[in-house]
């Protein structure tokens, strides 16, 4: 069983935001220095980005989300009205 390690987006010593300041290519080994943002979707918690995920793949229907989630639709309903807040907030802090 592998382990999936997941981007952090925070410091794990201060919590503020991280900002990328290296990617390299691993097919030629290229690397290029700078201070890069996260993008915005990558900067919301990993539940975040499943919720994200699920609702692209349910073609955005609220309704089958909340029967695959096997929660109610106001609950799914009131998920992503906060979620839309919350990414309000992070695009208007950038």
């Amino acid at each position: 069983m592998s382990i999936k390690r997941k981007l952090p987006v925070n410091c794990p010593s201060c919590e503020t935001k991280l900002q990328v300041t290296q990617l390299s290519c691993e097919n030629c080994g290229t690397t290029v220095n700078g201070n890069f943002q996260l993008p915005l979707l990558l900067q919301l918690p990993q539940e975040e980005q499943d919720f994200i995920l699920e609702f692209f793949l349910s073609s955005g229907s609220l309704k089958q989300m909340a029967q695959q989630m096997n929660i109610s639709y106001p609950t799914v309903r009131n998920k992503l009205d906060d979620m839309i807040e919350h990414i309000k907030h992070l695009k208007d802090s950038q």
